[in-house]
């Protein structure tokens, strides 16, 4: 049994890694055979071999988030328990008009960064944004809140009201455990 997974182009260097260090250490760690077409950016995931079944749905995951913008070393989170990837896409929001997808990318993004370290500092989530895409790797409650101030922003809330949203909910994520 095998799952295809596409990525962009000049993703599939950082998924293979350099030698195939990456690729190699997904497969080893996962017992899923990988095969990646450099030319289209298809991955195939064979999962024959793997000693779970899931592993084809995990290592899609994972596949995914590489091609989202995540380093490796943060998409491989998602091999743990409670970790998981929500990809959000900002034409939903804002429509097909490039102007105005990179509009909310940049509001997204913020000056230098600030807004998407911020939602890191205060969700303990990763976040990515890539191509029209916004991606969060967390824990089930720093998903689900990193996702709703996400969808906040992205539906046209001020930035001030977001991050107080985030700041009220980071109380909840210490006494889950999930503090920082």
């Amino acid at each position: 049994m095998s799952t295809i997974v596409k990525i962009p182009g000049e993703r599939v260097a950082i998924l293979i890694g350099k030698g195939g260090e990456t690729k190699a250490i997904i497969e080893q760690r996962t017992g899923v055979k990988l095969t990646v077409d450099s030319e289209e950016g298809d991955v195939e995931i064979d999962h024959t071999h793997a000693s779970d079944p899931s592993m084809s749905i995990i290592v899609s995951n994972i596949v995914m988030a590489i091609g989202r913008g995540f380093s490796p070393s943060k998409a491989l989170k998602l091999l743990e328990n409670d970790c998981y990837l929500e990809i959000l896409d900002i034409r939903d929001y804002v429509g097909k008009k490039l102007e105005h997808v990179e509009r909310m990318r940049a509001r997204v993004i913020g000056t230098h960064g600030k807004t998407r370290e911020i939602f890191e500092e205060l969700t303990g989530a990763d976040v990515s944004i890539y191509g029209n895409t916004v991606s969060i790797i967390g824990s089930s409650l720093q998903l689900d809140i990193a996702r709703r101030g996400m969808d906040m922003l992205l539906s046209g809330s001020e930035h001030a009201t977001v991050y107080h949203f985030l700041e009220s909910k980071r109380a909840q994520l210490k006494v889950d455990g999930l503090g920082f």
